[in-house]
């Protein structure tokens, strides 16, 4: 068994802070909205945004996207993500956040939104992702 769920594609308009990221001011985006599990509970909520004219079509809408994910699917097309930004925030989640998760009263959740750029500087994803902080350790190198 996989260890995620995929709850939903669609086509949305983004929230504003996503549309920016994505320069897709006033158009709609796919989106890709997943549960991660872990022994069972769910951890993870993400929401991969991706420009609706770029991935029309593809498998990126697909349950199963294929070996390598939507990032192997978008470099089929030729705008392969060659560079991540991630943003991260530690806040008290929503309350839908929280039944979603299932977290404790009092336990935080971690926001990570992961920006994908192409090696020309384009945006292809945006992927909002909230955490059980109570379930991650988050660990990033870097040299010097």
């Amino acid at each position: 068994m996989r260890p995620w769920r995929l709850r939903r594609t669609a086509s949305v308009e983004p929230p504003a802070d996503v549309a920016e990221l994505l320069n897709q001011d006033g158009a709609k985006v796919a989106t890709r909205a997943r549960t991660y599990l872990l022994d069972g509970k769910q951890v993870l909520a993400a929401t991969s945004y991706l420009p609706a004219d770029l991935v029309a079509g593809t498998r990126i809408l697909d349950e199963d996207t294929g070996p390598g994910g939507i990032y192997a699917r978008l470099a089929d097309l030729g705008h392969g993500p060659a560079h991540f930004r991630e943003d991260i925030v530690s806040r008290m989640p929503t309350k839908a956040e929280a039944e979603r998760l299932q977290v404790a009263p009092g336990t935080p959740v971690f926001v990570v939104t992961r920006t994908a750029v192409t090696e020309a500087g384009d945006p292809v994803e945006v992927n909002v992702m909230t955490l059980d902080a109570g379930s991650y350790v988050l660990r990033y190198d870097f040299d010097a």
